[in-house]
């Protein structure tokens, strides 16, 4: 009994903390616990200003938005568009100015979300690291004065949301050292939806045939709603034909012509777009008068479009019109002077046009007739297609020395045409004195320290606003030189040019004056001082040596540097033998003499073909021989083929660099009788060109060859080889497609090459033959809407050229192509198995023909087109797939199409299946557990899911020993569970939610220790409380509880 009650003294206390915690809204159960028993606790960072990250950031004044700012522009893209050196700004010693890595985005917030937090996200990097500070509708908030808001790195984080203080504009201003930039505006917004007024609807008589329309009037919602209408009772709803029409615009129900049925009461039904929330009108009945039926009348457009319509590029335009008439008016549409786009669809009886991905060409006036056999009324009204801004040409990141003039031109293409902005550390940049603004180029003359920052060029029309920054960096110092400049040895020879570099770091520009010796340089024809200081001297003489000295001076100080020049003579090269021709197998040595400056040390170099000879790896063919200090030879061994080419001697000096090249040609000797005047080359190809040299030998040794002969081509011949690997190729139905491989050109043997297609169906005698007068093809296509698919063929092809005919090739066999699959997949099955996963099956009528390869599955969300689809594709006979990553909780349409190598067969009929909603996200809370032994008994608080996340179906204990990756899992319907830990050590406990869209979010892990079975004695049995309270309140409970099983 004891036991018992004090149980219940536990769970009251849990149950006046939670009644406490209602009182300070969105905080929760165990903060509010914390607050009430430990008012001194420093343990929650939220509430504890010293723990509140604090800005630092240098002041800018009062901060503002540009004051040309008007009502609330809404930003096209998220896209980060500042542009930087890449390479600059990721170099961490370099000190730079803040860049966006991430911008707010629009924000809707559903007024009944149990969440009660907003985030919007900022974030930059910089060095030194940026600091943060956030503005709303233009006013900067400040954040240290009201709990409910917190910075987190960047980003603003506001609890307990609300409309009437916070919906509004708002920006993340980032600052370090070197200025500020202001982000793209986001909107924060609230969705909810009110109730209709609970005022009784009057009843709505007419006659039969009749039109009639009935008023929604639907409650105070943002943002939009989705209308539909229930006829007598829930979930009866009206079905939209060509006589009843629900405007998605208005609300309102249309029937063009009433009838008897019609007769009964009307709900109006709203369904808030992002709560899901709906609510329901009070109804409206209908009734028919009594004073006889209507007659027939001309069509009267009660609903249509504006007369102006606006849409950005890339959306999708729905144009409504519907007419009340009898008999009941038909809809049609036209763009006037012009066609409709062929990708525009009527919907809902042709009483809306949609005209998905809206581009500028479809923009214009269009129409709507209504029309019965009483007349007919006409609509018409423009649509204008508008484009956000996009940039063109944007900004860089420009460094200028004090007193130059920035120019910087940021451009970007919209329609309506965009107007240009400026703004320096984040607050509007007006024109002044040095300051010009005009169609988005700003000037500043004369720049000085002041004008340093960062700046900011902004792009906008009436739909969008689009921004590009950049740093200015003003340079201000004294002249130095790089450590490579400042003190050279210069070594030419005579005639060279010397450039003597003379670039000091400097701001502003420098004055660079130049001495040889103690005297003043004087410029002549053939000495020139640069435009950016350097020196050069053309055709150097020993005159030009000596010493020379550069200095550069402005305002803040001076520096100089020092070359000497020494001219040196041209050094030369000798490379013997000129021109060499050996047969394999002989030898040579190559001599390569340089004649240079005594004072210069020689190098030598040897190639082949321009290519350096590598003596390791010739085989020993190739030896270095360095005879002397001004000389060197090449050893060529045993001399092969291959080693016929350039050979090639480079000598180089600190001075210069001279080379020279021989020849070597290598032959394989054709021996004949020493008393002939003349002989016959046979074997030769048909068509190609030949030269011919002839060289003397005898027992002393080979002599000179002759100069080559004239070039003489061999006469053409008929062509001897046919193509090779004659097969089929696939195509589509009705066609055989044979293929080969080309001869190749020295196989042709005469002009006018082609080749000869000979073919017949299998059995028959007559050969078709066609010419292909390529010689590069290696394809042919022959098309008869009469051959059967998969007719076999006797195929050959053989060449031909000016001279006659060749030979064909050996016979194959080829069948005509199979075509595309003919039939749909049928039976088409979708199932929702989880969050993100939908498995499709599906069956295939075998065909005798279009023999799938494989199946297409398209799939796309409920408000998408199916031109949006996305696909995926399976090989072989497979008859199902796992489609995964899909988002949770969204109506899917999918098809289902065959296709093989000729092309896709017709798809499925569509199916729909809805991806399970997403797992609960609370976690298991205050898990108690006693431990008896090796049997721990836990139990938890029910987790409640979201309204947008599945239910609760059961949980799952997980449990496993410390250092193991593998868990054991119990499942339970219960929120209580006992776990036996057969092993001794420590084992690691969680506990989920089981539900359709999967497993929920983890309890925190709870660590129990066993004694492999060994019982623990009642002193020693405890209960362990795991609370998002406050330890202090765990350890009171703990010590009340007794030692027994609960």
């Amino acid at each position: 009994m004891w036991l018992s009650w004090k149980l219940f003294l536990f769970l009251s206390l849990t149950g006046c903390l939670s009644e406490y915690s209602e009182a300070v809204p969105g905080l929760p159960t165990s903060y509010a616990a914390i607050l009430r028993i430990k008012s001194g606790s420093s343990s929650l960072p939220s509430f504890n200003s010293k723990n509140r990250p604090r800005l630092s950031s240098p002041s800018i004044g009062s901060v503002s938005s540009p004051a040309w700012r008007g009502a609330a522009q809404h930003y096209h893209s998220p896209t980060n568009l500042y542009h930087f050196s890449e390479a600059f700004k990721h170099d961490e010693s370099v000190d730079y100015g803040p860049v966006f890595v991430q911008e707010p985005g629009d924000v809707i917030f559903p007024t009944d979300s149990e969440e009660k937090k907003v985030s919007l996200n900022c974030q930059a990097r910089g060095n030194p690291t940026p600091t943060y500070r956030w503005l709303r509708n233009g006013t900067e908030i400040d954040i240290e004065s009201d709990y409910r808001y917190s910075l987190i790195e960047g980003s603003l984080m506001i609890n307990n949301p609300s409309e009437m203080k916070d919906s509004g504009q708002y920006q993340c201003l980032t600052t370090n050292m070197f200025g500020s930039i202001l982000s793209r505006e986001a909107v924060l917004q609230f969705a909810y939806l009110g109730n209709f007024s609970g005022r009784t609807r009057s009843a709505v008589s007419v006659r039969e045939g009749q039109g009639v329309v009935l008023m929604c009037s639907p409650p105070p919602h943002s943002p939009e709603i989705i209308y539909s209408w229930v006829f007598n009772e829930f979930p009866s709803f009206v079905t939209e034909d060509s006589r009843r029409f629900i405007s998605q615009e208005t609300g309102n129900l249309y029937i063009s012509k009433v009838q008897t049925s019609d007769v009964g009461s009307y709900i109006c039904l709203v369904k808030n777009t992002v709560t899901n929330a709906r609510v329901l009108s009070p109804p409206t009945p209908l009734t028919l008068r009594n004073d006889g039926v209507m007659g027939e009348y001309e069509p009267k457009i009660e609903v249509h479009f504006p007369y102006t319509v606006t849409a950005a590029r890339g959306t999708t335009v729905k144009m409504e019109c519907f007419a009340l008439g009898n008999p009941v008016p038909t809809i049609s549409w036209r763009k006037v002077n012009g066609h409709n786009p062929s990708k525009a669809r009527l919907r809902k009886s042709q009483a809306v046009l949609e005209i998905p991905n809206v581009q500028l060409e479809d923009a214009g006036m269009y129409e709507c007739k209504a029309e019965n056999s009483r007349g007919r009324n006409v609509f018409r009204g423009q649509l204008q297609v508008y484009t956000y801004p996009l940039w063109v040409e944007k900004l860089n990141d420009t460094q200028l020395d004090s007193g130059d003039q920035l120019r910087w031109e940021c451009k970007a293409t919209a329609k309506p045409r965009p107007t240009y902005h400026w703004l320096k550390n984040g607050v509007p940049l007006w024109p002044q004195n040095r300051i010009e603004m005009v169609n988005g180029v700003l000037v500043i003359h004369s720049v000085n320290v002041s004008d340093a920052g960062m700046y900011q060029c902004l792009a906008e029309n009436k739909y969008g606003t689009i921004y590009a920054s950049a740093e200015l960096k003003i340079l201000a110092s004294a002249p130095t030189f790089p450590l490579n400049q400042m003190r050279k040895t210069i070594i030419i020879t005579k005639g060279q040019e010397v450039l003597i570099e003379c670039k000091p770091q400097a701001s502003p520009k420098p004055t660079i004056t130049w001495k040889k010796g103690d005297k003043a340089l004087r410029e002549s024809k053939r000495i020139t001082i640069l435009p950016h200081g350097s020196l050069r001297i053309l055709n150097a003489s020993k005159s030009d040596e000596g010493r020379y000295s550069c200095q550069g001076v402005n305002v803040f100080g001076s520096a100089e540097i020092i070359a000497s020049v020494s001219v040196k003579e041209p050094t030369r090269i000798e490379l013997t033998p000129k021109k060499i021709e050996l047969t394999v197998g002989e030898s040579i040595v190559l001599s390569c003499k340089a004649l240079h400056d005594s004072t210069l040390d020689v190098t030598f170099y040897w190639t082949l073909n321009g290519q350096p000879i590598d003596f390791e790896k010739e085989g020993g063919h190739f030896e270095s021989i360095k005879a002397q200090a001004s000389s060197a030879d090449l050893m060529i061994r045993n001399i092969l083929l291959m080693h016929a080419g350039r050979y090639g001697c480079r000598v180089q000096t600190t001075a210069d660099t001279v080379s020279d090249e021989t020849e070597l040609l290598v032959r394989v000797p054709d021996v004949i009788s020493g008393d002939m005047e003349s002989a016959m080359a046979v074997e030769l190809n048909p068509w190609v060109e030949y030269e011919f040299r002839v060289v003397a030998t005898n027992k002393i040794g080979t002599g000179d060859p002759s100069t080559p002969s004239r070039v003489i081509r061999t006469n053409e011949a008929v062509p001897k080889t046919p193509p090779a690997n004659v097969s089929g190729r696939s195509g589509r139905r009705h066609e055989l497609v044979i293929a080969w491989e080309p001869v190749s050109e020295e196989f042709q043997n005469g002009e006018g090459f082609g080749y000869i297609v000979a073919f017949r169906p299998n059995g028959t005698r007559g050969w078709k033959e066609k010419m292909v007068t390529s010689s590069d093809a290696s394809k042919f296509i022959y098309r008869d809407e009469s051959v059967p698919p998969l007719t076999p063929f006797e195929v050959k092809v053989g060449v031909y050229n000016n001279k006659g005919d060749g030979p064909f090739s050996p016979i194959v066999v080829i069948r005509s192509a199979e075509g595309e699959p003919t039939a749909a997949p049928i039976d088409v099955k979708a199932t929702s198995l989880s969050v993100s996963e939908i498995l499709v099956a599906w069956k295939h009528i075998k065909e005798s023909l279009g023999r799938p390869q494989g199946f297409e599955v398209g799939y796309w969300k409920d408000m998408e087109q199916e031109e949006a689809a996305e696909k995926v594709k399976t090989e072989g006979n497979e008859s199902s797939i796992l489609l995964t990553g899909l988002e949770g909780n969204t109506l899917y349409h999918l098809t289902v199409r065959a296709y093989n190598a000729a092309g896709y067969g017709p798809p499925s009929t569509a199916v729909q299946a809805a991806t399970k909603k997403s797992p609960p996200s609370q976690a298991p809370g205050n898990i108690m557990w006693i431990q008896d032994g090796s049997h721990v008994s836990l139990g938890w608080e029910p987790v409640r899911p979201l309204a947008n996340e599945s239910d609760v179906m059961g949980y799952k204990v997980l449990f496993r020993q410390e250092g193991q990756s593998n868990s054991q899992v119990i499942e339970t319907q219960k929120t209580s569970a006992v776990v036996l830990l057969p092993d001794v050590g420590v084992y690691i406990i969680e506990v989920c939610a089981v539900s359709e869209g999967g497993d929920g979010t983890a309890s925190p892990q709870i660590r129990v220790p066993s004694f492999a079975g060994g019982k623990v004695t009642s002193a020693q049995s405890t209960l362990h409380v795991l609370s998002t309270s406050s330890s202090s309140v765990t350890l009171i409970l703990a010590l009340m509880v007794p030692s027994a099983s609960w």
